[in-house]
């Protein structure tokens, strides 16, 4: 099983302090249930990679892929994405794995999809999104 650092467990709580208290229960909840899991535990343990995003965050986002090298990664300007309101009404989701590295594994977001929407009826997440999939997305 993975276990944070002292910095990486700074940098986690400090990224949910700024998440609404649905999302951020719901996360804790879903992680909780994950960790409690052997099998799950093994493959990878979750980590928020952004909560809140300021809009000049978000503006340079969205220019990726568009006049900015790399793939595309947002659909939304800044301030039309729920990580912009205060407190975020979304957050990102990617696995540490026990060799360091982190993943955005499909497979092992869904897993953690299934126990975020248990969590919570509020929580939506991307992977179920009918137009574009944004699998690490968790919303409320």
């Amino acid at each position: 099983m993975v276990t944070l650092s002292s910095a990486q467990a700074g940098r986690q709580a400090a990224r949910l302090a700024g998440v609404h208290l649905t999302l951020r229960a719901a996360y804790a909840k879903a992680l909780l249930a994950w960790l409690a899991n052997p099998q799950l535990a093994r493959l990878g343990r979750p980590i928020v990679t952004t909560g809140h995003r300021s809009v000049d965050e978000q503006n340079a986002l969205y220019a990726q892929g568009r006049n900015k090298p790399g793939p595309i990664v947002t659909y939304k300007l800044g301030g039309e994405s729920k990580h912009n309101a205060k407190p975020a009404r979304a957050l990102d989701v990617a696995f540490l794995l026990d060799n360091g590295q982190v993943s955005w594994s499909a497979e092992l977001l869904a897993r953690f999809a299934q126990l975020m929407k248990a969590a919570s009826p509020a929580v939506r997440w991307g992977g179920d999104w009918q137009s574009w999939k944004d699998r690490p997305h968790f919303e409320v």
